[in-house]
């Protein structure tokens, strides 16, 4: 379960650098989440930046799980 909830927080962490990259650079196009949904593509700086957070706190968090 660990290995999971660590994987999970990984793959949103790179969601949010992968949207970064894209909003700077233009790059990683189809790694990103974010940019396919309507209502987020307004803030995706901002969304991005929370996935990148959220990812690093669940890879934290899942530090806490006995296993």
């Amino acid at each position: 379960m660990k290995k999971i909830v660590e994987t999970i927080g990984f793959l949103v962490f790179i969601q949010g650098v992968g949207g970064l990259l894209y909003e700077w650079t233009g790059w990683f196009r189809l790694w990103t989440v974010v940019r396919h949904i309507d209502f987020l593509s307004d803030r995706a700086l901002f969304v991005n930046i929370v996935l990148i957070v959220t990812g690093a706190a669940v890879m934290i968090a899942a530090d806490a799980i006995k296993t």
